[in-house]
């Protein structure tokens, strides 16, 4: 199964975000196959919703086809890392060849993303750093075939 985090705005070069975009490469080269980053940008001075409006599209448009997605959302149903893995196993299981996670820009995710989606996931009802949640997601990719593998990175 190959995992892809789709997320608005680039780690881009430089200093500005080596820690952020380090703590992503960590976790995504353990994760096997490593998953894909796809970053989408709109450029356009555009008013909030326009723009979120803009980024929905621009998420959607590069998702693959038939992929089971994922949106990040504060609004969205948490789960505990064992859940998580519960699920993707579950799709693993079924056949299921390309699982997306989408994160959105600072104005969060457009409803036709959520509406998309086939899982709405929270990581809690704190707003976390859009490029720190790649990371995240990268970390919780890992701990969730460490748990189906019976690994003991994961000790809860």
């Amino acid at each position: 199964m190959q995992f892809h985090i789709a997320a608005v705005g680039r780690f881009g070069g430089g200093r500005a975000h080596a820690a952020e975009r380090a703590v992503f490469e960590r976790f995504a080269e353990r994760v096997v196959p490593p998953p894909v980053l796809i970053e989408v940008e709109e450029k356009r001075p555009l008013a909030a919703p326009e723009r979120r409006r803009r980024e929905g599209e621009l998420l959607l448009g590069a998702l693959p086809a038939g992929a089971f997605v994922v949106a990040l959302d504060e609004k969205g149903r948490p789960l505990t890392s064992a859940g998580l893995a519960e699920r993707l196993g579950r799709l693993r299981d079924e056949g299921t060849r390309h699982v997306a996670f989408v994160i959105g820009g600072a104005d969060g995710l457009d409803e036709a993303v959520r509406q998309a989606a086939n899982l709405v996931l929270s990581l809690g009802p704190m707003t976390w750093p859009h490029l720190l949640v790649r990371g995240l997601i990268a970390e919780q990719i890992f701990r969730a075939q460490s748990i189906l593998a019976g690994h003991p990175y994961h000790r809860a």
